[in-house]
Order: C-alpha cells, then sequence, then structure tokens
C-alpha cells in the first residue's frame, strides 16, 4: 500500500508499506493492506512502517526519521496529526 507522510514544512516520506502502526488518541493500531477506509486523530509519538523494501536513507535525512531493522522498518516521530486510508493509499498530516 502506498504510504505518503506530511507536515506543513515538507514531505517526510513517501513509499510502499506492508503495515504501518500508528499512535491513536486511544492507544496504537496498526493498517495493514487492503484495510476498510478509515479517518483518525493521531497523538504524539512514533508511527512505525514496515517497508516493501529496503529504505535506503537521503544524504540529509528528516530528524524525526529513524532506520531499523537493516532498512526494512522506518520509525517516524510525529507531535499528532490526522491519517486517511482509503483503496490503499494512507495519508497521513502530521505535525
Amino acid at each position: 500500500m502506498q504510504l505518503e507522510i506530511i507536515t506543513p514544512e515538507s514531505k517526510i516520506f513517501s513509499g510502499e508499506a506492508t503495515a504501518v502502526q500508528f499512535p491513536g488518541l486511544d492507544g496504537s493500531f496498526q493498517v495493514l493492506n487492503n484495510h476498510a477506509p478509515i479517518i483518525s486523530a493521531l497523538s504524539a509519538g512514533t508511527v512505525k512502517i514496515d517497508l516493501d523494501t529496503v529504505y535506503k536513507a537521503p544524504e540529509k535525512m528528516n530528524k524525526n526519521i529513524s532506520v531499523v531493522n537493516n532498512g526494512k522498518e522506518l520509525h517516524v516521530t510525529i507531535k499528532g496529526g490526522v491519517i486517511e486510508m482509503q483503496n490503499n493509499k494512507i495519508i497521513v498530516l502530521a505535525e
């Protein structure tokens, strides 16, 4: 599924993911491929992204992103935001 994480300053990440875990207002939740459409508010925390392929970090990487598990997983720190999932595309508007 396609994932985009966007902040007011820039697009932090765009790519294919197999699973994404979010810090929801009432606790964390996970979205998998072919998930039903959803819109949800996010609290401060870490978005954990399981990637489809190994992530090749750009030379100047955003300070809110950390690469783990040999590039197969990303952790993105956010201060809050909103997620929309529809037709296997996730858009995160994050602070």
